[in-house]
């Protein structure tokens, strides 16, 4: 009974931490700038969605249905394991992307690549994704 009370005020203590002085200070601030933030992160993930789609049109690549969120889903051919799909394109490529096993796709072969990443440096990951792509 101890050890479960002591779990559950830790989870107090930390759900319910006060904001630092600075933060309280800066917080219009920072609020303010939220907008500015998210635009900017809509329009990244906008424009990287849309090189995405482009580069791997009529790839075996499936773009899975983007609801939201800065990652994409894709579906890859089944001829290699996830795992073998991320190690190859990170050392062949340079090209980081996770397996879908991360998010606990229950078959395979599924890669998350993010949305975040800047526009010129994921245009070039897609496009060594589509080359890896047609030689596999």
């Amino acid at each position: 009974m101890r050890r479960e009370a002591l779990e559950k005020l830790e989870w107090i203590a930390d759900t319910y931490l006060s904001v630092s002085a600075p933060v309280q200070s800066a917080a219009a601030v920072l609020l303010g700038a939220g907008e500015e933030v998210q635009r900017q992160i809509r329009e990244r993930c906008a424009g990287n969605l849309a090189v995405a789609r482009e580069a791997l049109a009529g790839t075996a690549a499936n773009i899975l249905a983007v609801e939201g969120g800065w990652y994409i889903v894709l579906q890859v051919p089944r001829m290699r394991s996830e795992e073998e799909w991320c190690l190859d394109l990170l050392e062949h490529d340079d090209v980081l992307v996770q397996p879908g096993f991360f998010y606990d796709f229950a078959s395979e072969a599924y890669l998350i690549a993010s949305l975040l990443t800047p526009a010129g440096a994921f245009r070039e990951g897609i496009d060594r994704l589509r080359r890896r792509l047609a030689g596999a």
